[in-house]
């Protein structure tokens, strides 16, 4: 097939899934456009089959904001019709399922037939979606889409009851690849974050409110008191500057390292203990699952598609959002107990394994071919 896809480029989940997404689909020969304004974030090296068109906008006196879908829209015709794409994939629904409409409507019109797929990643329903200036086109964008998907049940379900959806939403799980994200053992790396053998804590995220990142510096300060430990913030974003700020305040800097946007982010969480997501809201939990591939259980929030991922009292403990005691206690209990974390470990790997990407992929292209099948047969 020749798949078009648009997305954000960033470290966020929806580009992170897309890209990953992309590469497997062109390892498995289909051709692959990616259709954004900057190559997307882990698209690293070249690879066979993968096609990136930048999205650039004219920039105008007249224009206080650059009309970004317009131009996404005009460069998904283009592409279209000279790549000769079999179908487009879109994922996050704004502004991509409303450009992806108005691209296909406009194609129609030149005897061009093409499906689109909109995929449902979390705050473009949770967040931004609910929003009442987005709420009509994301909810019409939706229902116009050929085929649908969403990352996790509890998003179907919270978008089913947010919307008058009419499309069949089919659930699909983010992926992980476990050749790319498997432990490597790394002392000498250790060794430079905790020298004298602490144990090491992390988190990784774009650092914004939603991910509650100060509730992770409020467990590692409890952490702190009873057990030898160094914290690791991976990522960046607008809470930064207040996080640094709470670090000073507590006098824990020495200890909790930021180390900013990694693009081989599998080597640090090889050489981390505990996995430390205490979001108000999660789609599925993609950072969760990557630290699970590599061996680390997930002390977490219940909050939203991270149930589905970490199993409270197997691959590590869920607690309600904003409860930095319980967490803090489940993950002390962890790091004093060596072989329940131990078990833990093997848990979350064998947890992961079931997110596997040879799993996942085939049933992107399963549904590609329903919805091209239902086209055709229309």
């Amino acid at each position: 097939m020749n798949i078009g896809i648009v997305c954000y480029p960033t470290y966020g989940g929806s580009g992170v899934l897309a890209t990953e997404l992309g590469i497997g689909l062109a390892n498995n020969d289909h051709k692959v456009h990616f259709i954004t304004y900057k190559k997307p974030a882990r698209l690293f090296d070249f690879h066979r089959n993968i096609f990136f068109h930048e999205v650039s906008s004219f920039e105008y006196p007249l224009f206080e904001y650059l009309p970004y879908e317009t131009a996404l829209a005009s460069r998904i015709v283009d592409i279209a019709m000279h790549e000769k794409l079999d179908i487009l994939h879109v994922h996050y629904a704004i502004p991509h399922a409303a450009a992806a409409y108005m691209a296909k409507s406009i194609l129609k019109t030149k005897g061009i037939e093409i499906p689109v797929v909109t995929t449902l990643h979390g705050t473009d329903i949770t967040l931004v979606g609910l929003e009442k200036a987005y709420a009509p086109v994301v909810e019409f964008s939706i229902n116009a889409s050929d085929g649908v998907s969403s990352v996790s049940h509890q998003l179907k379900k919270l978008t089913q009851r947010s919307f008058s959806i009419e499309k069949e939403i089919d659930v699909i799980h983010n992926f992980i690849d476990l050749k790319k994200f498997s432990r490597k053992e790394n002392p000498e790396l250790r060794e430079q974050f905790a020298p004298n053998g602490e144990f090491i804590l992390v988190h990784t995220s774009n650092f914004r409110k939603v991910k509650r990142i100060d509730d992770v510096i409020k467990v590692f300060e409890r952490v702190f008191r009873e057990v030898p430990c160094k914290l690791l913030l991976i990522g960046d974003g607008p809470e930064r500057s207040s996080l640094q700020e709470i670090c000073r305040d507590i006098g824990l800097c020495e200890e909790i390292h930021f180390l900013g946007k990694q693009d081989v982010v599998e080597d640090l969480l090889s050489i981390s203990d505990i996995f430390l997501l205490p979001s108000a809201q999660e789609s599925f939990g993609l950072s969760a699952l990557e630290a699970m591939a590599v061996e680390v259980p997930v002390v977490s929030s219940n909050a939203g598609g991270i149930p589905e991922v970490n199993e409270n009292g197997v691959t590590g403990f869920l607690a309600d959002v904003g409860d930095v005691r319980t967490m803090a206690e489940k993950t002390i209990t962890l790091l004093k107990d060596a072989e329940m974390l131990k078990q833990f470990r093997l848990n979350a790997l064998n947890k992961a394994k079931t997110f596997d990407k040879n799993i996942v992929i085939p049933k992107y292209e399963k549904l590609y071919n329903k919805v091209i099948e239902s086209m055709l047969t229309y």
